[in-house]
């Protein structure tokens, strides 16, 4: 792990080398739910940090990570739908996101300057609209979750803005083992059935 996230980390900075002065780096990085992306996501980014401030100390970090979770649709968005049982039940579903909020998001990105991004709440279970700043001296941009450059509308207009796109390949297996121990600790669900109930029907055939 240690070996690719170095490697992973010594190629972006090598093709930001030859990017204009405030020029961004647009990564995308995907992988079914459970398969370890967001862990590769930060692990890549302090790396390139890390790297970036011995060869210039004293500088800022020039990479960041976003997460796709906040552009969850918030609860009261869902409860408005008309089909508001279905959207909490598939919530994770990629209509269960602002796609075009993403895609906004995305396309700002690609001038200079700050950009705020939302996070997401876990204990509100809501997103945090404007807590994460894109400061001009993030250079480096990864962008995390299952719909970063999903092929269909509007998430396909995301996709064709990034420079690369990442897919972390893992064992089906290990995957839903993962999700099924993170719902139960994280209160998603109360049991372990209910857990594999949803990862089975609603987070891999999302």
């Amino acid at each position: 792990m240690e070996l690719l996230v170095a490697e992973l980390a010594q190629g972006l900075l090598e093709k930001l080398e030859k990017l204009d002065p405030g020029q961004r780096l647009l990564v995308g990085l995907t992988g079914i739910p459970a398969s370890g992306k967001t862990s590769l996501a930060h692990a890549v980014v302090n790396k390139v940090n890390d790297v970036h401030k011995q060869s210039s100390p004293g500088s800022l970090n020039i990479a960041i990570m976003i997460g796709l979770d906040g552009w969850h649709l918030p609860r009261s968005t869902l409860a408005a739908m008309p089909n508001s049982k279905e959207a909490f039940a598939r919530r994770g579903a990629h209509w269960t996101f602002d796609g075009e909020g993403y895609v906004k998001f995305v396309a700002k990105l690609r001038a200079p300057g700050l950009v705020n991004a939302p996070s997401f709440s876990h204990s509100a279970k809501d997103p945090v609209e404007d807590d994460i700043q894109v400061q001009s001296h993030h250079r480096i941009i990864l962008l995390e979750g299952l719909y970063v450059f999903l092929s269909i509308e509007p998430w396909v207009v995301a996709g064709s803005m990034l420079d690369e796109r990442w897919l972390v390949d893992v064992d089906l297996d290990d995957a839903k083992e993962r999700i099924v121990k993170r719902h139960v600790e994280t209160g998603v669900t109360a049991t372990e059935k209910e857990a594999t109930h949803r990862a089975e029907e609603n987070d891999f055939p999302s």
